[in-house]
């Protein structure tokens, strides 16, 4: 079982809706992180741009996943990769009145040690990653991977 709590408490004025937005994420290892709206939908100071936002949060956790599992693939095909870099994009689209991220980019970078594979095979191992990542396989969202 996996768990996270959300902890939030009113600072401001609820009843008028001037109230903060900032609230707590705290993990069961003990790391706690400062969560608020993306600034694009609540602005400050109801929200704080210097919060991880939900958004932010999902293209992480599906950018995480995929370099986990594509650091196992690779050890398991005998690559020795070095170092691994992916800046993930994703936006939120209004389709059919419905609000979501339809699509996250994956522009990922790894540098390898010794033999590397070819452009080829080092997409068939995130082809690989990407079938056993957990988050990809729970999400509907579109998840490309480029290569740098």
């Amino acid at each position: 079982m996996h768990s996270a709590e959300v902890i939030w408490t009113c600072d401001g004025d609820f009843a008028s809706g001037q109230y903060s937005r900032a609230h707590h994420w705290r993990f069961d290892g003990g790391i706690e992180v400062v969560a608020a709206p993306s600034p694009s939908i609540v602005a400050p100071p109801l929200g704080l741009a210097e919060a991880v936002d939900p958004e932010e949060a999902f293209i992480a956790s599906i950018s995480s996943c995929h370099m986990l599992w594509f650091l196992d693939v690779a050890y398991r095909d005998g690559f020795r990769v070095a170092s691994y870099h992916d800046t993930a994009k994703g936006a939120l689209r209004q389709t059919d009145g419905v609000v979501w991220i339809p699509r996250v980019d994956l522009n990922v970078a790894v540098e390898f040690e010794g033999d590397a594979p070819d452009a080829v095979e080092h997409m068939r191992l995130h082809e690989k990653a990407h079938h056993a990542c957990f988050i990809a396989n729970s999400v509907k969202t579109e998840i490309v991977v480029n290569l740098s």
